[in-house]
C-alpha cells in the first residue's frame, strides 16, 4: 500500500483521492489495476483523476474514459491536451463525468464542471487553465472564471474541488490563496512533478502546487529519456514514446467536512508498482 505523508487537523466525513495526470498505457493500466483495492483498503469514497495524457501520452478517448470509469474512477478532469485525440471533440459530449477546462471559449464542447454524488454528498469539480506558458490558450481569467463557477455551484454542491492546470507555480499558489476558505481544495496539475508544499491553508482549503503524474517515473515527464535528451542536444523534433519503467500513482487524499465544505485532512499519496510499502 502507498507511502503517505500526512497533514491532519481532525477527523473527516468523506475521503477523496485525486490523482495527477495519467500518462499513457502504463499509467492507466496501473490505475485500473489498483483503484478498487485502494478504495477498500483506504476507505476512499471517490476517485477523481486528470486523464488528459491517458491516450498515448496526449489526450483522451471515449473508450479509455469508459475503461477508467469501469475500473472505479468516479470523475475525470482534462487540461491543455484536451483536444489532442482526433474525434474527441464529439466524443466528450457523451461523457457526463468528464470536464474540460472551464475557462476555454464557450463554443468548446464538453462540460465545464461535473457534480459527483459521493456518500450522500454532492461534490463539484472543475479545472481552470493557467494563462502563463501554456500551449492551449485560456479564453478567460482563471480567477474570475472560478468566481463565476462557484456562484453557479453554491446551490448545487456541498463541497467543491478546483484543479489548477497551470505551468507557473506562482499562478497556482496565488489561486490557492484567492480561493482559501471558499473551496475544499485547490490542486495543481500539468507539470507532472510532485511538489512538497501540500497543506491545509488557514481558512480550510487543501492545497498543493502539483500532484505529480500517474505513470512511468523513469522518464522525462512520462516520455522515454533518450529521445528527449537528444532533442535538447540537437534541437530537432522527434517522437517521444511513452516510457515503461517505475510506474507510480501520484496524487493526494483529502478528508472533507461535508457540512462546512472545507478540508479536515490532507495526505500526499504515492504508490509504486510492485511495491508493498
Amino acid at each position: 500500500m502507498p507511502k503517505i505523508e500526512a497533514y491532519t487537523n481532525c477527523f473527516f466525513m468523506i475521503k477523496v483521492l485525486f490523482l495527477g495526470d495519467i500518462v499513457g498505457r502504463p499509467g492507466r493500466a496501473f490505475v485500473c489495476e489498483q483503484i478498487k483495492e485502494l478504495k477498500s483498503h483506504l476507505s476512499i469514497h471517490a476517485v477523481i483523476a486528470n486523464a488528459e495524457n491517458a491516450a498515448g501520452g496526449a489526450g483522451l478517448t471515449e473508450s479509455i474514459a469508459n475503461e477508467l470509469f469501469s475500473a472505479g474512477v468516479d470523475g475525470i478532469t482534462l487540461g491543455d491536451h484536451v483536444w489532442d485525440q482526433k474525434g474527441f471533440s464529439s466524443d466528450i459530449k457523451h461523457l457526463e463525468r468528464v470536464c474540460r477546462p472551464a475557462n476555454l471559449p464557450e463554443k468548446n464542447p464538453g462540460r465545464n464542471f461535473i457534480v459527483l454524488p459521493v456518500n450522500g454528498v454532492k461534490v463539484g469539480v472543475f479545472t481552470v487553465l493557467g494563462r502563463n506558458y501554456m500551449g492551449l490558450k485560456a479564453d478567460a481569467c482563471p480567477f474570475r472564471c472560478a468566481d463565476e463557477l462557484l456562484e453557479e455551484l453554491k446551490s448545487v454542491c456541498d463541497v467543491t474541488i478546483v484543479e489548477a492546470h497551470m505551468e507557473a507555480t506562482s499562478e497556482k499558489v496565488a489561486l490557492g490563496w484567492y480561493l482559501d476558505g471558499r473551496v475544499s481544495a485547490v490542486l495543481g496539475t500539468h507539470t507532472h512533478i510532485p511538489t512538497a508544499d501540500g497543506r491545509i491553508l488557514p481558512k480550510g482549503t487543501a492545497y498543493i502546487s502539483d500532484l505529480g503524474m500517474s505513470g512511468p517515473y523513469q522518464s522525462v515527464l512520462g516520455r522515454s529519456v533518450e529521445p528527449v535528451i537528444d532533442s535538447f542536444l540537437d534541437g530537432m523534433k522527434r517522437r517521444f514514446p511513452v516510457a515503461e519503467e517505475d510506474v507510480r500513482l501520484s496524487g493526494c487524499l483529502i478528508g472533507i467536512d461535508e457540512k462546512r465544505g472545507i478540508a479536515e485532512s490532507f495526505q500526499r499519496f504515492e504508490l509504486k508498482k510492485n511495491s508493498s510499502t
